[in-house]
């Protein structure tokens, strides 16, 4: 027995040993996983400073804006027509239907398509038999009736000597003097009737009403023409001189106006695209009355055209001048905005930076502007690249207009 007491304690021991060992192993463990934990973090640390020494979006930008690159162009004076432009068209001075005047048959035709012609010139003929023979016709009746009236006078002579000693009586006398008067009526008639067949006889040649130009004919010889056809024979138009019909805004009514009450106005003609002069002409007249419909009104121009540059039913633009502003401040249309507050420029300072100035403008002469207040007399405006700009913005000037732009016309 007490061997067996003294093995009892023993199995306490090893316990105890166990225990401290397990507890060794948890602390080297926990030291490993601090240890990787701290080189995990100083490996991240380092790579962060790395990168962030190394990349290229770690340089410090710079604060300023960029130039905005801008053209500009120089305000300057000089003086500019004050113009008027409408669309119109050209019309003939004078436009004649050739049409025949009697009936008949169109026996020749005498003219050339295209071809110019004087008045008087016989164009076309219709064929003048019958109306000779009702020429010849009353040519004899005339000369018929003035048989029987020289007969008629020597009887009433002699009645008028056998009265005077009654020897016949008075009503014989005061009849014949009736039958005198009749047939000196009927050659009055007759005389009417030949002016009426020579007419007639006449109508049978076609002749130009006026110096002009012949068109394309419609009807070929060998038709029947008639008085009431609606077609005519030919179109005759007189192209020198020529007119143009144009139209412009109500609203310049009086400046037109005031324009012809001190002499003249000229008005220039262009082709369509408002480039090439054709001729230049005055200022005939304004219509009587301003369409309502459209609020605008028409006006009539005539042109010598002695080189036939204006063509009938041709579309031009007519340029009106109305006057000549004397040394006026003018600057490109481009450089003139619209805002808010109304009208307005961009204004490149001696400091190269971008000012809005409000400004009031006058006409608008082809490509540029009349200013009437808020420039001076060679300061710069901006002309393109004005989206970009704000107040106090530098700028970069890329190109200069020229000083004094031609001017192509005014509206």
């Amino acid at each position: 027995m007490s061997d067996q007491k003294d093995q009892g304690p023993v199995e306490p021991a090893h316990s105890n040993e166990t225990s401290v060992n397990e507890t060794e192993h948890n602390a080297v463990r926990r030291r490993r996983a601090i240890f990787l934990i701290s080189a995990s973090v100083a490996l991240i640390v380092v790579g962060i400073a790395t990168h962030w020494l190394l990349s290229p979006r770690t340089k410090i930008q710079p604060t300023t804006r960029p130039s905005v690159p801008v053209s500009v162009s120089v305000a300057t004076r000089q003086n500019v027509p004050v113009e008027l432009t409408g669309l119109g068209a050209v019309q003939a001075s004078l436009t004649v239907g050739i049409r025949p005047q009697v009936d008949g048959t169109l026996q020749d035709v005498l003219f050339t398509e295209g071809q110019d012609v004087k008045k008087g010139d016989v164009l076309a003929k219709i064929d003048p038999r019958l109306f000779k023979a009702a020429l010849d016709q009353a040519r004899g009746k005339k000369a018929q009736d003035a048989a029987l009236l020289v007969s008629a006078e020597k009887d009433l002579t002699r009645y008028k000597t056998l009265a005077l000693s009654d020897s016949i009586a008075r009503q014989t006398v005061d009849h014949q003097q009736a039958t005198v008067d009749q047939l000196k009526a009927s050659i009055a008639a007759d005389e009417a009737a030949i002016d009426t067949a020579q007419t007639q006889l006449d109508y049978t040649s076609i002749r130009a009403p006026s110096d002009g130009r012949i068109g394309i004919r419609s009807i070929d010889p060998g038709n029947v023409v008639h008085v009431s056809d609606a077609q005519p024979i030919v179109i005759l138009m007189r192209i020198r001189p020529s007119a143009v019909l144009f139209t412009l805004p109500a609203r310049f009514l009086d400046d037109v106006r005031s324009a012809l009450a001190h002499g003249p106005v000229v008005v220039t003609a262009f082709d369509q695209n408002n480039r090439r002069a054709l001729s230049a002409g005055k200022l005939l007249l304004i219509d009587d009355a301003i369409d309502p419909a459209t609020d605008t009104m028409r006006l009539k121009a005539i042109f010598p055209n002695d080189d036939e540059r204006l063509w009938p039913g041709e579309f031009v633009n007519a340029r009106l001048s109305l006057k000549t502003l004397s040394d006026a401040l003018v600057i490109p249309s481009t450089a003139v905005q619209r805002g808010p507050q109304g009208l307005f420029a961009w204004i490149v300072t001696s400091k190269d930076t971008a000012e809005p100035r409000p400004i009031e403008v006058g006409p608008t002469s082809g490509d540029l502007t009349v200013v009437t207040s808020g420039l001076r007399d060679g300061e710069r405006v901006v002309t393109d690249g004005q989206f970009k700009l704000k107040r106090d913005a530098r700028v970069q000037v890329r190109g200069t207009s020229p000083r004094s732009p031609t001017s192509e016309g005014a509206r």
